[in-house]
């Protein structure tokens, strides 16, 4: 029973209880927006929408168990909430892992998802209990054989996604068809424990299929194991990718996940495999709104005195929490990389806009040649979807300070958080959910999305 996590929750100091009758976090920005502006940036956290991709999440994918990526963002509210919530924890660090151990997780709870890991992290690991971890070569097959013996591992294969925000296969992960076999052996002639397959298509992948095919190489190292070496692997790690987006529905993707499962590890096997995946983005992605204000403005204009260009100066920036926006337009994912248009000034003429971040170094560059109304010194600028890697990602470079996070949730997902603390991680299915919390059904969690 973990019931340590109630206390955490109570904790959190920077939590506005809303009544469950108010509408969307909308009007909280529009408060915000009509007192004084700010020096500084803020974050808006609302956890109605975490705890609504949740139950998005088990309904898309009921195969698949969570285990929260902890580096998108490690906000303590987030962490507390999915705590309580019951799902597992992919950590990447001795760190991470003492954090998510705070919360009164238990170690069956956390995957040590890096497949290089220090020797120091390691002694971590095996103090605490925390058993599974990733490997992708023979260094540190052998490096754990010696340091950590009774490990279980999960052997991470590469399968890269062609457009993604970050790519991560250059860095980790095997041949599944290669040297990720001949790891395999290596480690039985160790004697160390691999009890599954892990991948990860890359950070914010835009081809929902990769999933479907990255299941199935992780099915050839599945029976290679079993047929060549007599290993039964029972662990599959379909990794994160997913899109967190409030515009970036996961269907097709769980769509190409579920039927690859069904195809590739079908539930009615005599040896059912245990799927886990390391959603981030999805989880937290739309959960926040960032709150910047215009510091300066410029206006270009040219010969006849027609403005060419309105330049905007804000208090967060590519060094802050922004810095996501690189990857955007590298991808050509340009949506997103533009500030909200509020309603009030949809009709408003737009002038070709540069909107730069506060630091003094020309790189930190928001957006550029966007169409935008026109802003005035001490205006609010609102950028949605900054809930992923914004926070962690963020510098003090120059001396800026990162935004401050205002934590906003209703009455009634506050108390059900509360209420459901104490129960066994394992329990917390979709059926407990819609039983214990019928305010929380599926009506419920599409208005939030």
């Amino acid at each position: 029973m973990d019931t340590r996590q109630d206390t955490h929750l109570a904790k959190l100091n920077n939590v506005t209880i809303r009544p469950a009758s108010a509408g969307s976090l909308e009007e909280e920005i529009s408060r915000i927006i009509e007192d004084e502006p700010r020096e500084h940036p803020l974050h808006l956290l609302d956890l109605d929408d975490l705890v609504g991709k949740h139950l998005v999440w088990l309904r898309s994918m009921p195969r698949v168990t969570p285990f929260y990526a902890v580096k998108c963002n490690d906000d303590p509210a987030i962490l507390a909430t999915l705590a309580a919530l019951g799902t597992g924890f992919d950590c990447a660090s001795e760190a991470e892992m003492r954090t998510i151990l705070a919360l009164g997780v238990t170690p069956d709870r956390i995957i040590f998802a890096h497949p290089i890991k220090s020797v120091q992290a390691l002694a971590f690991a095996k103090a605490h209990g925390i058993r599974r971890m990733t490997f992708d070569n023979e260094c540190e097959l052998e490096k754990v054989a010696r340091e950590y013996p009774e490990a279980e591992l999960v052997l991470r294969i590469r399968h890269d996604s062609d457009r993604v925000l970050i790519a991560l296969g250059k860095k980790f992960g095997c041949d599944a068809r290669g040297d990720g076999l001949v790891l395999l052996a290596r480690a039985k002639a160790l004697g160390v424990a691999v009890i599954g397959v892990s991948f990860h298509v890359g950070c914010g992948s835009l081809d929902a299929d990769c999933f479907y095919h990255a299941i199935a190489s992780a099915r050839s190292v599945f029976d290679y194991a079993k047929d060549e070496l007599g290993m039964r692997l029972w662990l599959l790690d379909v990794g994160g990718g997913f899109p967190g987006d409030n515009d970036k529905p996961i269907d097709q993707y769980a769509e190409a996940v579920s039927r690859a499962l069904q195809e590739y590890f079908p539930p009615e096997q005599d040896e059912e495999v245990y799927v886990l995946g390391e959603p981030g983005r999805f989880y937290v992605g739309s959960a926040a709104t960032l709150l910047t204000t215009v510091q300066g403005k410029k206006i270009v204009r040219d010969d006849a005195g027609q403005i060419q260009q309105m330049m905007y100066y804000i208090n967060d920036g590519v060094f802050g929490t922004l810095f996501d926006w690189l990857s955007l337009r590298e991808i050509k994912d340009l949506k997103r990389a533009v500030p909200l248009v509020r309603r009030e000034r949809e009709h408003e003429p737009a002038f070709p806009t540069t909107i730069w971040g506060p630091t003094c170094d020309s790189t930190d560059i928001v957006c550029e040649d966007v169409p935008y109304p026109e802003h005035h010194i001490g205006d609010y600028i609102v950028f949605e979807n900054l809930g992923a890697y914004g926070m962690t990602f963020a510098t003090n470079f120059n001396g800026f300070p990162k935004p401050t996070v205002q934590v906003y949730v209703k009455e009634h997902t506050w108390n059900m958080l509360h209420s459901i603390a104490g129960t066994d991680w394992r329990q917390k299915t979709l059926t407990f959910f819609e039983r214990e919390c019928p305010r929380m059904g599926p009506e419920q969690s599409s208005d939030q999305l």
